[in-house]
C-alpha cells in the first residue's frame, strides 16, 4: 500500500535523471549519451503535446502566449526558482538565474549528468506543443557553468498579449499543473523507455541501477509511490 503522505519534488525529479544518465554512460558511452539525449527530447515532446491538448480543449490557440500560460508545473516553494522576462519584443526573452535542478544535482555531486537534461528540454516542450516553435538558448546554461539560463522563443509578445498572458495564468492556476510523483513517473517511464529500447540489455541495467541508487537515496517509498501513476 502506498504512504500517500510521500510526495516527490523536483530534487526527486532531478536525481532520478541524472542517476539514469550516470549508469547510460558509464554502461555504453557515447551511446548511453545519446540514448539519454533521445530520451530527454521525447520526454519534452510529450509534456508540451499534454500543454497544447490542454489550451486547445479550452478553446485557445496554440502559440507564444499560450505556451508559456499553460506550464505544468511550480516550484515547490517561494524562492526555490527565480526566472522573469528579458524582454517581449521583437522576440519574447526569458531567464532562470536559480535553478532547484541544478541545486539538487550540486547538492549530490551528479552536475555532469544532469547537465545533460538542458540541453534540449525546453525546446523540446516548446516543438511539442506546435513543431514549427524553435526556443533558441542565448547563453550557456548554469549547469554547463553559465551564469543564468537565457532563452529566446522566437516570436513577440505585445503589451496587450502580456496582460493577457498575466490574465491567462490567473485564471488557470494550477488547474493544469501535475505534482512531481506525475512528472517523476513519467520521467521514469519515458526515459526507462527509450534506455531499454535503444540499449538493449544494457538499458535495462542502467534502470536498474539508476533505480537502485534512488532508492538507497531517497528510501523505497519515494519509487513505490510513482507505480501507477504514468501512464495512466
Amino acid at each position: 500500500m502506498k504512504n500517500e503522505s510521500v510526495c516527490c519534488k523536483i530534487e526527486h525529479h532531478a536525481i532520478l535523471f541524472a542517476l539514469l544518465a550516470k549508469h547510460a554512460i558509464e554502461l555504453c558511452q557515447d551511446a548511453g549519451r545519446e540514448a539519454i539525449l533521445a530520451g530527454m527530447t521525447t520526454y519534452g515532446n510529450e509534456r508540451g503535446r499534454r500543454m497544447a491538448a490542454n489550451a486547445l480543449a479550452r478553446g485557445d490557440e496554440l502559440t507564444t502566449l499560450t505556451n508559456q500560460a499553460y506550464g505544468e508545473w511550480r516550484p515547490d516553494y517561494d524562492g526555490q526558482m527565480e526566472f522573469g522576462q528579458l524582454q517581449t519584443e521583437p522576440t519574447f526573452k526569458t531567464y532562470v538565474s536559480r535553478c532547484a535542478w541544478c541545486d539538487a544535482w550540486k547538492k549530490h555531486g551528479l552536475t555532469e549528468y544532469g547537465k545533460l537534461y538542458c540541453v534540449n528540454v525546453d525546446n523540446a516542450v516548446y516543438q511539442g506543443f506546435r513543431p514549427d516553435f524553435v526556443c533558441t538558448p542565448t547563453a550557456a546554461a548554469m549547469s554547463w557553468g553559465g551564469e543564468r539560463c537565457e532563452f529566446d522563443w522566437g516570436y513577440p509578445l505585445t503589451p496587450e498579449e502580456t496582460l493577457l498572458l498575466a490574465e491567462k495564468k490567473k485564471e488557470l492556476g494550477t488547474s493544469c499543473m501535475k505534482d512531481f510523483n506525475f512528472h517523476t513517473a513519467h520521467l521514469k517511464h519515458t526515459i526507462g523507455k527509450t534506455l531499454t529500447d535503444r540499449l538493449g540489455a544494457d538499458g535495462e541495467k542502467a534502470v536498474e541501477l539508476a533505480l537502485k541508487d534512488f532508492t538507497d537515496t531517497f528510501g523505497k517509498e519515494y519509487l513505490e509511490i510513482l507505480e501507477g501513476v504514468y501512464p495512466q
